[in-house]
């Protein structure tokens, strides 16, 4: 029999099924091992990667190439020292860094560092920045009688001398745009480019000094003046016209600024008076080396 044709036909109420749920098993042991293990084994990579990398730092023949390397490179093959690095300039900053930062042990890394500090240090000088050979006067400065005095006067007024010295001291150097390189007890050695601030600083030094008295002890100063072309090493110069020039200084008496022939050739002397020419009897003085005494009209 026919249906009719109003009558619909619905599909079966939904009935969701539930399905039982089991536990998932879990090895929680084993999981932990293998992450022990994984741990061990990449520790036992690194270690071998140092010991690899150590072998190599530290290979004879390597190390004897990267100083091959250094040796026929511009530059002082000894950058790196003490000696060396004791300026302020960015190399010389940056070499203490890796010679402070290197192992106890000779290392081909620390070797090839240094390489190119050396190279880099080399051509600051070659374009000026350097100022390593270049024709400069060099300073030294000294107190006569200090030496006995302090050890009578005791700590404090030693100390309050010397600073108050060294204060008169500096500002004398830097008016005249020089730099000064070393404190030397109860003295300084100091550069410029040109002898004639040179000799007005250690002059105006002198002035200075005059206004100073620290526990019945007035400071007297003697000071030398040479010009000539010292080796510059680091944040020092070192060679024969620094030796010169402390000799220079020692040939002075209190109350003095003595220089050398080299240096009286550079000067302009209105306002200036020198003294009578001597040669300077000195060890290890050139024996055609002459100096004499300057002073203010």
């Amino acid at each position: 029999m026919a249906l009719p044709s109003q009558v619909r036909i619905l599909p079966p109420p939904f009935r969701p099924t539930f399905y039982p749920r089991y536990p998932v098993e879990r090895n929680e042991p084993a999981a932990s091992q293998e992450v022990e293990q994984a741990a061990r084994n990449g520790a036992d990579r690194v270690s071998r990667l140092r010991r690899t990398a150590k072998k190599i730092d530290t290979s004879p023949s390597l190390l004897a190439a990267a100083r091959r390397v250094r040796q026929r490179l511009p530059g002082d093959d000894r950058f790196g020292d003490a000696l060396s690095t004791a300026g302020a300039t960015p190399v010389e900053v940056v070499a203490r860094s890796v010679s402070a930062l290197g192992p106890e042990r000779e290392s081909v890394v620390q070797e090839l560092g240094l390489a190119g500090l050396q190279l880099w240090q080399s051509l600051s000088e070659a374009t000026g920045r350097g100022r390593g050979e270049i024709d400069i006067a060099i300073l030294f400065t000294d107190l006569v009688g200090f030496s006995s005095w302090a050890l009578e006067a005791g700590d404090a007024a030693t100390l309050q001398l010397l600073r108050e010295v060294g204060t008169m001291e500096e500002a004398a150097v830097l008016a005249h745009e020089g730099r000064i390189i070393k404190r030397l007890g109860d003295g300084l050695m100091a550069t410029f480019l040109d002898p004639q601030p040179a000799v007005d600083a250690a002059l105006d030094v002198q002035d200075a000094l005059q206004a100073i008295e620290v526990a019945g002890y007035k400071p007297r100063i003697r000071a030398g003046v040479h010009w000539g072309r010292p080796r510059r090493l680091g944040g020092d110069y070192l060679g024969v016209d620094v030796n010169i020039a402390a000799r220079v200084a020692e040939a002075a008496k209190a109350d003095q600024v003595m220089v050398s022939d080299a240096t009286v050739h550079k000067l302009t002397l209105d306002g200036l008076e020198l003294g009578k020419r001597k040669r300077l009897r000195s060890e290890g003085a050139p024996r055609d080396m002459h100096i004499t005494s300057i002073s203010r009209r």
